[in-house]
Parts: structure tokens; sequence; C-alpha cells
């Protein structure tokens, strides 16, 4: 078995080498007889095709590969696309980004149990199901409308040393909402079909996202259902009452705003090129299907935490 350490040098703000992170590496693989590899990532997706190209080599060879994403849900993200596909391969995550949103899913308490890379290295190996858009896997969250917005530009506050980390969210969060709340779009969901303004609408894989909102708290990463929320328009006045009660999973309350559904596909276009919030990152486009793909990846899980957090 070879582990393969993917490390993102400016996850959670740094610039530069993580010397910290390599340093908890390396008391691990001190310790082990595997071989090993520390990979430092040189830009966006570069995770990915590495991943792709050492799963090859080790399948070939009939080994397995187990991947640590040392970064945030972005590198997550890379990883996943990477090793999707693979049976030989498995992923987990070493969180050390900004927000570490998709291990949430699991229990907010349980998030610091993934810092023990000893307990990585022996835990589960569980398939879990990815989210297709258009072509890229999204392992947590995809999102169009004003959440996209506000996730996409949250980096150009966050890294403003006056304002940075979560105050970003609150500036982007007021910048779009001047900039106005409603775009319209055609969303097909099966038999549900609309088309006119809404707010945002999202496709949970899993529960939690930009930085603690957790719209879907029932999401399971391995249940073969996608969770989608759709959100009518409001007014700027009452956006902050749709934010608060949508970050904290209560649509429920408001069914006259929320529209909650489950599925295996979305449909969504619009007359013109919109953002698509994917795993905190951004593409863009004038359509895009998300399509459910039931245990699509291998997943690690400490022992202690894996029976209380997934389907039996």
């Amino acid at each position: 078995m070879k582990h393969l350490f993917m490390i993102n040098p400016v996850a959670g703000g740094r610039r530069g080498h993580p010397i910290d992170v390599e340093i908890k590496i390396r008391e691990f693989t001190d310790s082990i007889d595997d071989p090993y590899e520390i990979y430092v990532t040189k830009g966006p997706m570069d995770a990915c095709w590495k991943i792709k190209e050492e799963a090859e080599k080790e399948a070939e060879s009939g080994g397995e590969l187990r991947i640590y994403a040392c970064g945030g849900d972005g590198t997550l993200n890379e990883c996943a696309n990477g090793a999707a596909g693979y049976k030989n391969a498995a992923i987990t995550h070493y969180p050390c980004g900004t927000g570490n949103d998709f291990l949430k899913t699991f229990g907010r308490e349980n998030v610091e149990d993934f810092l023990d890379i000893e307990a990585l290295s022996k835990g589960e190996v569980r398939p879990i199901d990815l989210i297709d858009c258009n072509g890229r896997y999204c392992i947590n969250i995809c999102s169009v409308g004003i959440d996209a917005r506000i996730g996409t530009d949250v980096h150009k506050y966050s890294n403003i040393p006056i304002i940075g980390g979560a105050t970003g969210y609150v500036v982007s969060l007021i910048v779009n909402v001047i900039k106005g709340v409603t775009q319209r779009f055609r969303i097909e969901v099966g038999d549900y079909v609309i088309d006119k303004k809404i707010t945002l609408a999202c496709a949970c894989n899993g529960q939690y996202y930009g930085g603690g909102f957790n719209p879907v708290p029932n999401a399971n990463p391995d249940d073969g259902i996608m969770d989608i929320l759709i959100a009518e328009p409001v007014s700027r006045l009452k956006v902050a009452a749709l934010v608060g009660k949508y970050s904290k999973g209560k649509y429920a309350e408001n069914p006259e705003i929320f529209t909650y559904i489950q599925a295996g596909e979305m449909q969504v276009t619009a007359d013109r090129e919109f953002i698509i919030g994917l795993d905190g990152e951004a593409m863009f486009g004038d359509k895009v299907i998300f399509k459910l793909v039931p245990k699509a990846v291998n997943f690690i899980f400490p022992h202690k935490i894996v029976q209380k957090v997934l389907q039996k």
C-alpha cells in the first residue's frame, strides 16, 4: 500500500510551504515501512492529475493507494476527482483549510479525529456518492444563485488584511445583496419544472458549506440520494432572515419560500452565463446538470467514528 499526501501550500490562507503539516506527516512516515510520497500541489487541479497517474501505476501492479487531502474543501474536491472510479484508491481529508466543511457532515465534534494521520492510515474504507457537475465531480454541495456569487467573491475580500477570514463572507454577502438578490433560471427536477427568478438552488451530497451553512441537515453522502433545496425570491430587506433560516437547515418552517426535493438529477439553465458553486470553487456556464453518482469514490474514516456516521 502506498500513502500519497497531497499538500495544498495555500490552504487556510497560507503562502509558501506548510511546514507544520509536513512535520506531522514526517512523524508518521518515519514509523512505517510502506512506500509514501509527499506532493505539494502546483496549481488548480494539479492534485487530480497526479492522483490519476499514481492510481493507474498502483492498479497495474495490483497495489492500493491511500490519498490524504492536506488542505481545505477545494483540495478534497481535487482528490475526489482524481480518485473517482479507481477501486484500488481511497481518499481522506487531513483538514487544514479555511472551512473544512465536508467533514462536519460526520459530526462537527468528530472533525479533529481526521487530524490523526496514524488513525487515518488504519481507518475503514467506505464508498460514498459524488455529484457529477458538467463532468466535474462535487463531493459536498453544488449551488447556483446568490450563495454561489457570494462564495466566489469571498476570496476577493478574505485576502484583504483588514478584513480576512470569516469577515470576508459578510462583506461578500453585503456586496452581492446590493448587486441584486435574484436571478432567472429554468430548473428541471423530474416532473418539477420552474422558469422564473429565484434566490438560490443547491444540490447537496454533504451537509455543510460556506464556512458552516447547514441547508439540509439530513443529507447523507452514502444514501444514493441528492437533496435539493430551492429558495423563492425575497427582497433585499428580507434576505437576512432567509439566510438565517437557510444556514440553520430550517427550510421546513417556511414552505412558502423553500422547496425541498430528493432526486438523482437536476438541470439548471439560464439565458446568460451564471456562476456554479462547487465545493467552494467556481464554474461558469449557461447550463448545468447535477447528477448523483452512487458509490463513486472510496473514503477513509477513522474506526472510532465510521459506525455512527454512515448508513449501515
